[in-house]
């Protein structure tokens, strides 16, 4: 039953419009930063499922992410093991399973997902970047994300010179800019060899050019906040020689942290440990950059997935509850 519009309780009645602009613009897939709820969840997954057992979980997991009312869900990379072979018919089973949500869905690469497909042990080892151009082919398609309803996405191929980036990604929904970047683990594949040190030096000056390009968006909207979600564990704690692969996009990170001094958010994966804590330090004071979060989603062998929410009324904007399989 509709509320009527002649109601005396008028906080109600807007409440409900917002509701209804926001269920109207995720129905037709045109979520833009015009539409401004207060609040509304969404869910954070990744590093699942890498076996059997993980799967038949991460399917129940579904159907409780598919109950509850949700904006969109993000998994963070990984949706395999790095020790399960890189087929075809898993990928398209994989492609298959985020289609399937209710929600709009959206992948961030993985290591485990094209990197390490070439390992010897393999029934049939694959080339990564064969791996990877397939990844882009099969997940990045179009302009939406994936899942049964979907939103809009910005991909950063539409620009000029970064055509190969489709898994690069941007999204705004009440006031807050959602930034995807393809930053994985195993040291962001800065490694030894030619092929894999220039594949680096491309995607990681992609993955800056992105980055600072958002956040002045950001800035440029007036943004409540931003959330950058990378699949890496970019080793906060770790000494820069430990950590070659992550450090341009720390430094960069830490820059616009301090520039644009309202609540910023980092979800990554990689290490299976959940954990929410504030890593980031200002290089010149070695003090605790306060408006910076950094959140680990679950991961193999644990199935379970964050509810993060935001509130434009917070002044944190966000909020995140670990949640249980039922």
């Amino acid at each position: 039953m509709f509320p009527s519009f002649f109601a005396k309780d008028t906080a109600v009645r807007m409440k409900w419009l917002r509701a209804a602009a926001l269920a109207c613009a995720l129905s037709s897939g045109a979520v833009t930063a015009s539409v401004a709820p207060e609040t509304f969840d969404f869910a954070l997954i990744g590093d699942l499922p890498y076996s059997d057992y993980e799967e038949a979980q991460f399917l129940r997991m579904k159907e409780q992410i598919d109950k509850t009312d949700l904006a969109f869900v993000v998994h963070d990379g990984d949706f395999k093991s790095g020790w399960s072979e890189c087929s075809d018919e898993l990928y398209q089973q994989r492609l298959e399973l985020f289609n399937s949500f209710s929600h709009p869905f959206i992948f961030i690469f993985g290591d485990n997902d094209w990197l390490d497909c070439d390992r010897a042990f393999f029934a049939r080892a694959h080339d990564p970047m064969e791996r990877l151009t397939m990844l882009r082919k099969m997940f990045t398609q179009g302009d939406t994300s994936l899942g049964r309803r979907t939103i809009k996405l910005e991909r950063q191929s539409e620009q000029k010179g970064y055509e190969l980036f489709r898994e690069n990604v941007r999204w705004s929904l009440g006031g807050v800019t959602f930034v995807g970047l393809h930053i994985i683990g195993g040291h962001n594949n800065l490694r030894a060899g030619a092929e894999a040190y220039r594949e680096y030096s491309q995607r990681n000056q992609a993955n800056l050019a992105w980055l600072k390009q958002s956040f002045a968006q950001a800035r440029e909207r007036n943004a409540h906040a931003v959330m950058v979600i990378i699949q890496a564990n970019p080793r906060f704690e770790s000494k820069r020689k430990y950590r070659k692969g992550f450090n341009d996009f720390l430094d960069l990170l830490e820059q616009q942290v301090i520039d644009f001094a309202k609540p910023v958010v980092l979800v990554h994966g990689d290490t299976h440990t959940f954990q929410i804590n504030k890593p980031l330090k200002d290089s010149r004071t070695n003090q605790t950059l306060e408006n910076f979060t950094r959140v680990e989603t679950f991961g193999s062998p644990t199935v379970r997935w964050i509810k993060a929410t935001v509130d434009a009324n917070d002044p944190q904007v966000f909020r995140f509850q670990p949640m249980e399989i039922e």
